[in-house]
Parts: C-alpha cells; sequence; structure tokens
C-alpha cells in the first residue's frame, strides 16, 4: 500500500475507476470557457451538464441584507433545537457560476449535524459583477452576522468556508474582518480546494487541457472574468500574498487530481508559518469537486470536515 498520497499506486481503484467514468462526460461537453456564462448558468438549473438536477431543501429560506451593491441575498438554514453557532458559507463556480441553494443538501446536513444556522450567500457574480462585487457582498453577510447573528440565531459562534472560489472568497473575507474591521472572532475556517494565488501557482500552469472538472483555460477564463487586468499578486485578489497572522485554525482539503493543488499546499504551509493551527487533508486521486461525488473519499473528507467544524465550535 503506498503511502505517499501524491503516488499514483495510492489511488483507489474505485476512485480511478469512478475519474474515468467523469472524465469520459467531460469528453463530450464543450469545455466551460467557450460557452457564455448564462446559457451554462441555465443547464445547470435544468439539472444539465455533469453534475445532473440540482437538490434543493425545504428548509431554506432566502433573504436579504444590505451590501454595498444593494441587498444581497442569502440563504438561511436553521435546524430544529439549540443553535448553538452560525456557519457562514460562500460557494464555489470560479466566481462565475453556482448559486447558494447548489449546496442546500451539503449545508442542512452541517446545520443538523453541528447544530448551526448556515447562512450562503448568494454574491454577485462575474463578468457581469467583476471584483470586487463578489467580495464585498461576502464581506457584508460577514459584518452583518458579527452584528446580528445573537439577536437572529440565538448564538454568535462563528464558522466560515467554502470551496473552490468559494474558498477564496472566505479567506478574503477573513482578511478583510480582521484588516477593515478589526475582528478576528471567527472560530474555524473549512477550505476546500480554494483559490489562493490568481497569479496562478505552477499546478494550474502545468495542468495543461485535461478536462477533469477544470483545466488550465478554464481556470484563466475564470480568472479574466473575476478580475480582469487587475494586479494578481494584489493581497486582497491573491490572499497566499497576504500578511496571514490572527487566522482562525483552519482545515484545508484537496484532492491530488485538482489543477488546484499547489493553491492549498501553498496556502497550508504560509497560515500555520504566520502562526495559526492548521490541518491538511489530501486525497489521493480527488479531483476538484471530488467530496460532492459518490466516491468513498468524498465521504472521507466530507466526514473530517464534519469532525474538525464540530471541534473547533466547541472549543
Amino acid at each position: 500500500m503506498a503511502t505517499n498520497p501524491f503516488s499514483p499506486d495510492a489511488i483507489a481503484p474505485e476512485t480511478r475507476e469512478f475519474n474515468e467514468k467523469l472524465e469520459a462526460i467531460f469528453a463530450d461537453l464543450p469545455p466551460t470557457y467557450t460557452i457564455p456564462p448564462q446559457v451554462t448558468r441555465d443547464a445547470r438549473e435544468q439539472g444539465g451538464g455533469a453534475f445532473g438536477p440540482v437538490q434543493t431543501v425545504d428548509e431554506a429560506e432566502n433573504r436579504t441584507i444590505p451590501g454595498p451593491g444593494g441587498d444581497v441575498t442569502i440563504r438561511v438554514m436553521v435546524p430544529p433545537g439549540e443553535v448553538r453557532g452560525v456557519y457562514l458559507h460562500l460557494h464555489g463556480g470560479g466566481w462565475v457560476l453556482g448559486r447558494a441553494h447548489h449546496q442546500d443538501v451539503r449545508n442542512w446536513h452541517l446545520a443538523n449535524h453541528l447544530g448551526v444556522a448556515v447562512v450562503s450567500v448568494d454574491y454577485r457574480l462575474a463578468p457581469e459583477h467583476p471584483y470586487p462585487a463578489g467580495p464585498d457582498d461576502c464581506e457584508a453577510a460577514a459584518r452583518w452576522l458579527v452584528e446580528n447573528a445573537k439577536s437572529e440565531f440565538g448564538a454568535d459562534r462563528l464558522i466560515i468556508g467554502g470551496e473552490s472560489a468559494g474558498g477564496h472568497l472566505a479567506a478574503v473575507t477573513l482578511l478583510r474582518m480582521r484588516d477593515r474591521h478589526g475582528y478576528t472572532g471567527f472560530r474555524a475556517a473549512n477550505l476546500v480546494y480554494g483559490v489562493f494565488d490568481l497569479t496562478p501557482p505552477p499546478s494550474v500552469r502545468n495542468w495543461g487541457e485535461r478536462n477533469l472538472v477544470l483545466s488550465t483555460p478554464t481556470m484563466m477564463w475564470f480568472y479574466d472574468c473575476f478580475v480582469g487586468d487587475r494586479d494578481r499578486q494584489d493581497p486582497e485578489i491573491s490572499p497566499l500574498y497576504a500578511h496571514l497572522h490572527d487566522m482562525p485554525p483552519a482545515l484545508f482539503t484537496v484532492g491530488t487530481l485538482d489543477p488546484l493543488l499547489d493553491d492549498t499546499l501553498f496556502m497550508h504551509a504560509r497560515w500555520a508559518a504566520a502562526g495559526n493551527d492548521a490541518e491538511l487533508a489530501v486525497y489521493p486521486g480527488g479531483v476538484h469537486g471530488f467530496n460532492g461525488f459518490p466516491v468513498p473519499i468524498g465521504q472521507e473528507a466530507n466526514q473530517r470536515i464534519d469532525s474538525f467544524l464540530a471541534e473547533k465550535l466547541n472549543a
């Protein structure tokens, strides 16, 4: 049994088989960067593409809060019984795709498993609303929670997290709350295959055309839609380059077959080097988004996330 998670021999047969099937599906689809964003968004809502129908839960409620660009929509889930904290969730989708309700099933699980209210932000999407619109909306939601979580939900223990672009937005939100508002009270950060370096890092540059959920040209297109010709080493755009002191304990999750692998490896190292608690979970053969797919390593990753958040919430 291989002990190095990056060794090809470490990939379980069921993971390898799933990846082959997934790659075959993507081979029959036009690359994301060749399609107008709204076409992809509409197809996703209609159950098209590689991800199937969107599953929502009846317990979720859309609300609005004030934001710098007008009202910000948040999707709120409150579990039955005592609410012990609030999870601020920021969805993925390359800052261009995705909606808060796409994570309903997973977020409802977290709400019940952790006993937390989940607030997921439907932030404005690029390219119609490029940087800094999305981060501004996420910052507004964080500020609203700091001021209102206790009165709205009966608890003010806050945790934060997101997947892919949502991981980026979570890190950016933590930095903005620290630097602009003097707030460092989040108890944990759940950073799942996040984007932390838009320059980009070697794993994105070297990946190539292989379309396994993401590819190099797809990521380049996402960056262009989001930040255009802005300086991508600006710490407010690429949090890898920020001063990372006074950040909460973080769990960094990634698969070895994700073009964003280096984002996680590098950010985990810098998070720890700044004196913060940082855990790294690397899953052999995990593709981008693997914990949302029916593979055992996805279930394993989600269980570790559950345990991490529960521990930090109780600390």
